[in-house]
C-alpha cells in the first residue's frame, strides 16, 4: 500500500515513512493509494473479534511494510490499558438512541484509541532503524494528553504538545504537565488552538529544521491516527441490530474534523454506514460549511466544550480531496485561496451523507440535564453538543467522546453530581510542570533546538 498527499507535490511513500513524516512536505495530508474494499463476507467474519483482533484485521491492509506478526502484537499492546473489558462499549439508553463510549482509555478521551497506536509505531521506528524522533502536536485539550500518554518514558523519543494557556481544562492541563517524564515538554502557548496549529504547520513547512530534528506530528493530520479511529465505527456497527444498522446516523462532536472523516472513510471502503452529523460547539465553521457551503474563519470563542474551539478543521482537506475528483491541483488552489483570504465559498458544496448541528455554550448544561433526566446518563459538555435536536424517529449513535470526570465543575453546575476517576484524582497533588512561550514559530523552534533528542 502506498500513500499519496491531497497536493501531489510529494513522492510516494509506504505506511511507516507516511507516519513518521505526519504532514506531508508539500503542505498536503497523506491517504492511501487506494481504499481496500470490505465485502460482506468480511463483515460476517469480523463481527465475533475482540476489539484488539478487528484492529489488525483492518490495520493490516494499511500497514503492509509491518510484519503481520509484528503489526498483530503491536496492536494487542496498544488496547492494555483500557479499563472497559469491550475497549468502546456501546450502550442503548432508549430505542433509538445509542451511545459509543470513547473515553476508556489511560486519559479518558477518544484520542486514547489512535494515540496509543501510533505511541507504540513511534517506538517501533526508533528501535529497528536505530533513529532518534522528535514528535510534535497542537492540542485544543484532549490530543495532547493522549499523545503525551502514548510516549511517556519510550526511548529515543522526545514529545512537544503546544496548547492554549488558559483555554483547556484545569484537568486536561495536568494531564500534559504532571507527567514526571523527562521526554515530555508541554508548551503553553499565548492564543487560541489554531495559532498553536499554524505555528505548528509553519515548522513543519520548514524541510531543513525538520530533517534536522526528525520532526513527526501527532496531530490528526498524521494518517495512522484516523486510520485507528475507523475501527470504532466498524466495531459499533457490527454490534447494532441489523435493522438499526442500516439506518442509524452517527453523531460525531467534532471540531477538527478527523473523528467524523475516519467514519466517512470506512464508509467508501464498503461499510454500509448510514449517514453523519457533525456536531459543533459555537465553534461553528463545520456547520456553517454544511449547511450554507460557505468555509470561512471567525474568532474562537472559549466555551464549556473547549476540545472543539476550533475554527480551521485540518482534516476537511481529505474530504476536499474526493470532493473535487481527487484532483491535486484543485485540493492547492483552494487551500492556498483559504490560507490567503481566510475563507472559500463552494458554488456547489457536496455534502454526501453529512448533516450538522450547532450547540451554542447556554445550551449545553439544559443538554446535560435532559439527557440525565430522561436515561439517568452523564455525558461531558462535548458529548452533550451530540445530542442536540436528535430526530427521534432515525436511530442515532452519538459518539461519547471524553468522561465526565474531566469536566466535574461544568458537569456540577448542571446536574448536581461530580464525576471523579482515580486517575485524575491523583494528579491534583502534583505540581504543574509547563513552559509559557509565544505562539510564534520562532519561539518554538528555538525551544525545540534546545531540548530535542
Amino acid at each position: 500500500m502506498r500513500y499519496i498527499s491531497t497536493r501531489g507535490q510529494t513522492p510516494h511513500l509506504g505506511f511507516s515513512d507516511a507516519v513518521a513524516t505526519g504532514l506531508a512536505p508539500d503542505g498536503g495530508l497523506f491517504l492511501p493509494e487506494t481504499l481496500p474494499q470490505f465485502t460482506s463476507a468480511d463483515l460476517a467474519r469480523f463481527a465475533p473479534l475482540g476489539y484488539a483482533d478487528l484492529c489488525f484485521e483492518f490495520l493490516r491492509r494499511f500497514a503492509t511494510d509491518i510484519p503481520e506478526a509484528e503489526l498483530h502484537a503491536l496492536i494487542r499492546e496498544s488496547y492494555t490499558r483500557f479499563t472497559h473489558p469491550e475497549i468502546a462499549p456501546l450502550k442503548q439508553l432508549g430505542d433509538n438512541l445509542f451511545v459509543l463510549e470513547l473515553f476508556h482509555g489511560p486519559t479518558l478521551a477518544f484520542k486514547d484509541f489512535a494515540l496509543q497506536l501510533l505511541g507504540n509505531l513511534y517506538e517501533r521506528q526508533c528501535r529497528v532503524r536505530g533513529e532518534k524522533i522528535n514528535v510534535l502536536g497542537a492540542t485544543s485539550g484532549d490530543t495532547g494528553a493522549a499523545a503525551i500518554h502514548g510516549l511517556l518514558g519510550k526511548p529515543g523519543t522526545a514529545i512537544f504538545i503546544l496548547y492554549p494557556d488558559g483555554r483547556v481544562s484545569p484537568l486536561q492541563e495536568r494531564q500534559m504537565a504532571c507527567t514526571g517524564a523527562a521526554n515530555v515538554f508541554a508548551l503553553a502557548v499565548d492564543g487560541s488552538f489554531d495559532d498553536a496549529q499554524a505555528a505548528l504547520k509553519e515548522l513543519f513547512g520548514d524541510q531543513e529544521f525538520r530533517t534536522r530534528h526528525r520532526l513527526s506530528a501527532v496531530n490528526s493530520i498524521n494518517l495512522a491516527r484516523i486510520l485507528a479511529q475507523c475501527v470504532y465505527y466498524l466495531w459499533a456497527w457490527l454490534r447494532l441490530p441489523e435493522k438499526i444498522g442500516a439506518e442509524a446516523e452517527f453523531v460525531v462532536p467534532t471540531g477538527n474534523f478527523g473523528n467524523v472523516l475516519a467514519g466517512w472513510l470506512l464508509r467508501q471502503m464498503g461499510v454500509p454506514l448510514r449517514g453523519f452529523r457533525v456536531a459543533t460547539n459555537q465553534n461553528d465553521i463545520l456547520w456553517r460549511l454544511f449547511t450554507t457551503g460557505d468555509y470561512r474563519v471567525s474568532s474562537v470563542a472559549p466555551s464549556l466544550a473547549p476540545s472543539m474551539d476550533i475554527q480551521v478543521a485540518s482534516n476537511f482537506e481529505r474530504f476536499l480531496y474526493y470532493s473535487v475528483g481527487r484532483d491535486p491541483a484543485k485540493v492547492r488552489a483552494i487551500m492556498e485561496e483559504f490560507k490567503a483570504t481566510g475563507g472559500h465559498r463552494f458554488a456547489d458544496f457536496k455534502r454526501d451523507i453529512f448533516t450538522a448541528s450547532r450547540c451554542a455554550d447556554a445550551e449545553i448544561p439544559g443538554i446535560m440535564q435532559k439527557i440525565h433526566r430522561a436515561h439517568g446518563y452523564v455525558c461531558d459538555p462535548h458529548t452533550a453538543c451530540g445530542f442536540k435536536d436528535l430526530a427521534t424517529a432515525r436511530p442515532s449513535v452519538v459518539l461519547a467522546t471524553a468522561s465526565p470526570a474531566k469536566f466535574p465543575d461544568t458537569i456540577k453546575s448542571a446536574i448536581g453530581v461530580e464525576p471523579t476517576d482515580p486517575s485524575l484524582e491523583a494528579l491534583k497533588s502534583r505540581p504543574l510542570d509547563k513552559h509559557k512561550i509565544p505562539a510564534t514559530p520562532a519561539a518554538i523552534r528555538a525551544f525545540i533546538e534546545a531540548h530535542s533528542v
